[in-house]
Order: structure tokens, then C-alpha cells, then sequence
């Protein structure tokens, strides 16, 4: 079972990003992902993880939304 996790800070007004970046990964890879969550946090969290495994953390890389979609594919 493939779990896709986004955690997203609510205090710095992440939200919007997060819900773009769910859709285009959902739009990309959703017959390939079993389980999409979407997790509220804070302290400048964005990160996304397949099945636990760190793909995207907005401290280590640059956000661009079609490279989180090739992240998350090849991870898959």
C-alpha cells in the first residue's frame, strides 16, 4: 500500500501550496497511490513523504512542484 504524506505549516499560510501540490501529484500518480494525506503542523514544516520515506522538505530543496512530482514518481 503506497502512502503519500504532506505536512504543512498552518501558520505560515502553506495551505494554498499544499493543496496545489496534492493536485498536481493526485493529477500525475493517483492510480499509483493507494493512501494521499494531507497533515497539518507548524514551525515552516512543508515535507513529503512516500511510505515514511522523505521526498520533498522545504529546509533541504527548492520548491518546484513538477520536480516534487518526479520525486514522489520515482520513489513509487
Amino acid at each position: 500500500m503506497t502512502r503519500v504524506t504532506l505536512e504543512y505549516c498552518v501558520p505560515c499560510g502553506f495551505r494554498e501550496r499544499a493543496l496545489d501540490t496534492q493536485e498536481a501529484i493526485l493529477t500525475s500518480l493517483e492510480a499509483e497511490i493507494d493512501s494521499f494525506e494531507l497533515s497539518m503542523g507548524d514551525n515552516g514544516v512543508f515535507r513529503i513523504e512516500v511510505d515514511g520515506e522523505v521526498v520533498f522538505d522545504k529546509e533541504a530543496d527548492d520548491f518546484d512542484v513538477d520536480g516534487i512530482v518526479r520525486d514522489v514518481r520515482s520513489e513509487l
